[in-house]
């Protein structure tokens, strides 16, 4: 295997751990914002709090891993995405400061009227920039980032239906795996009510997402035919695998098993993103940049391979200890769930 090869491996690797990870993140924001009133709400706003605090900073790492990849090994691509898609991707930057910000400021807040503002904007904020990091990847996909500084459409460029589709799914997608990632943070906090509260939500995330899905196939079929031609030859089986796990997490979440449905929604969104990487394979600007033709000089490529594998070593343990940690943290909810 060529160290390009085993780079964009990484790479993806990384872009698949912050959608499962960071992606529950933000559907904790979406969450956060239907959950009622000021009081009738508070009790889901605690818990997504508790789930969310000792980790959602630590899950953009995983982003800047696939950024800072992205640029040292595959520097044309880079420069490409960066200066056709900047709108999009300067709107999302705004979204995940404003997001972090006012979770900060909302925790150390003491009146009401400053802890809703900054709850609103936590909660937009963590809708809003899915939705323009799926427009990206949609852009990406259908093949209108042309290599060179700002060759695309500035705004056609993610502005078009298979953009649209790619960030309505990755809302519908981070709202369902936060859903079913607060069922099993519900249960193990000892609040089968809370349970029952996500549980209905995540039912209802998997059939908007199973909606957007089906509805997608005629928007690929007319707007990205190579991406969908490509999903249905090449990534078939990653594709028939994500439509068979979406189905038993839905079965699972049915018969409330919870710990078990995290991991099949996991495994589903996982080949989602592994059918989008066979179907585009080689090419990383489609239609017509491959992987080989935008990789850094060797020697480049092997000194990020080298550094990758050891801020892993550092890297990988502390996330894994922080979880560990996370997952053992008592909630205090201060009454029955």
């Amino acid at each position: 295997m060529e160290p390009a090869q085993v780079l964009l491996g990484v790479m993806w690797l990384g872009l698949i751990l912050y959608a499962l990870l960071g992606g529950a993140d933000f559907g904790g924001g979406l969450w956060d914002l239907l959950a009622g009133g000021s009081r009738a709400g508070m009790p889901q706003r605690r818990l997504i709090e508790h789930s969310l605090g000792p980790v959602w900073e630590a899950n953009h790492v995983w982003l800047i891993f696939v950024l800072v990849m992205l640029w040292t090994g595959f520097p044309a691509v880079f420069a490409a995405v960066m200066s056709t898609l900047y709108i999009p991707l300067t709107l999302a930057a705004f979204g995940i400061i404003g997001r972090g910000a006012a979770f900060a400021f909302r925790k150390s807040s003491t009146e009401l009227w400053q802890q809703r503002l900054f709850g609103a904007a936590f909660a937009l904020s963590s809708v809003v920039t899915p939705f323009f990091l799926g427009t990206v990847a949609g852009a990406v996909a259908s093949g209108r980032v042309p290599p060179g500084l700002a060759r695309g459409d500035l705004v056609g460029a993610w502005v078009n239906p298979t953009s649209m589709l790619g960030g309505v799914l990755a809302v519908a997608v981070c709202a369902y795996l936060a859903a079913v990632y607060l069922c099993d943070d519900a249960v193990r906090s000892r609040l089968p009510g809370m349970a029952e509260v996500f549980r209905r939500r995540a039912l209802a995330a998997a059939a908007v997402t199973g909606v957007v899905a089906l509805g997608g196939i005629g928007v690929l079929r007319a707007d990205a035919p190579r991406l969908s031609t490509g999903l249905t030859h090449g990534a078939l089986p990653f594709v028939l695998a994500s439509a068979v796990l979406g189905v038993a997490s839905i079965a699972l979440l049915w018969l409330r098993r919870y710990l078990l449905v995290r991991g099949a929604a996991a495994l589903a969104v996982t080949a989602v993103l592994c059918g989008w990487a066979v179907a585009q394979y080689p090419l990383m600007l489609p239609p017509a940049v491959s992987f080989r033709q935008a990789a850094a000089e060797p020697a480049v490529i092997s000194a990020v391979l080298v550094v990758a594998g050891a801020g892993a070593l550092l890297v990988l343990p502390s996330i894994a200890w922080l979880l560990a940690v996370q997952h053992r943290l008592p909630f205090e909810h201060g009454g029955p769930g």
